[in-house]
């Protein structure tokens, strides 16, 4: 939508060149369990985003444009090695941005022998009509959904439309993979995983998600609610966004969502460890 053409050298608003550019590929612990299973997801964090939220757990390098540059060949090359060892999946962080060029790396590394499922793990604010173009190369969504009103949106985010996108292009990804999540085992091969993550002082934003969820999709959609949410730099003195959520907080969204009928929810401990990752260090994600 920034109308510039990148193959001539122009960047948008990503900042983002026509290679693909990832910070880091690895085994991740730390996923919802039948995505991690016991071998790891196979996660790659790519650069920059499409959204700049405030609190971005991911700060330092979606709000960049900088990491390895890789062509289409060499990121099936990336993926191919995840599977060689023995992650369950190759999931691909903030893929927005980067869809043609990923595609391409995906289809390269089927053809060279990839055989476990792909993961796509969005933000949520997608384009409905470019997520049709992805039918039959993702075989698991996992998708954001973060406010249910324009004015969290614009807020937080800095986008007014986020709900109408957000719920358009996850009823498309629910029309491709079903609204429930295919298992071989305990480890996911086909379906979705709607994620919220639940912010201190936004409570009353995470109900009117879950009313819109089960308004507007199906209450078999599997949810995780997480409670990770750790203030970054940058949010240490906000008024709201300065502390971790609570117990009670986080509770009361959970149980909303048991009364309100959700028959698979994802959830987290609550307790005082810091979640953000650390993209400056070797493993970001020390306490997975």
């Amino acid at each position: 939508m920034c109308s510039i053409d990148r193959t001539e050298g122009a960047k948008g608003f990503c900042g983002l060149s026509d290679d693909i550019t990832m910070h880091c590929a690895l085994a991740h612990f730390g996923e919802e369990p039948p995505v991690s299973g016991t071998n790891g997801a196979g996660t790659i964090f790519l650069s920059s985003c499409n959204l700049r939220c405030l609190y971005c757990q991911n700060y330092q390098i979606s709000h960049m444009a900088e990491g390895f540059r890789l062509d289409s060949q060499e990121f099936s090359r990336v993926m191919l090695s995840l599977q060689d060892n023995h992650c369950h999946n190759v999931e691909l962080v903030s893929p927005t941005p980067q869809i043609p060029m990923l595609m391409e790396a995906l289809l390269f590394a089927r053809r060279d022998g990839l055989e476990i499922p792909a993961v796509y793990n969005c933000g949520g604010y997608e384009n409905p009509e470019v997520i049709k173009m992805l039918e039959g190369l993702v075989d698991i969504y996992l998708p954001d959904f973060k406010y249910a009103a324009e004015t969290e949106a614009f807020y937080l985010s800095g986008v007014r439309d986020y709900p109408q996108y957000a719920l358009e292009s996850i009823r498309e990804m629910v029309s491709q993979v079903g609204d429930t999540l295919e298992t071989e085992g305990d480890i996911a091969r086909r379906g979705i995983i709607i994620r919220h993550l639940v912010l201190p002082g936004f409570i009353q934003n995470s109900i009117e998600v879950l009313k819109l969820i089960k308004k507007t999709l199906s209450t078999s959609v599997p949810l995780s609610i997480m409670s990770q949410y750790t203030p970054i730099h940058p949010m240490k003195d906000h008024p709201l966004l300065g502390r971790r959520v609570t117990r009670e907080e986080y509770e009361s969204v959970i149980n909303d969502a048991l009364d309100m009928g959700f028959e698979t929810v994802f959830t987290q401990d609550v307790d005082d460890r810091a979640f953000s990752p650390d993209f400056e260090q070797d493993s970001p994600f020390t306490w997975s």
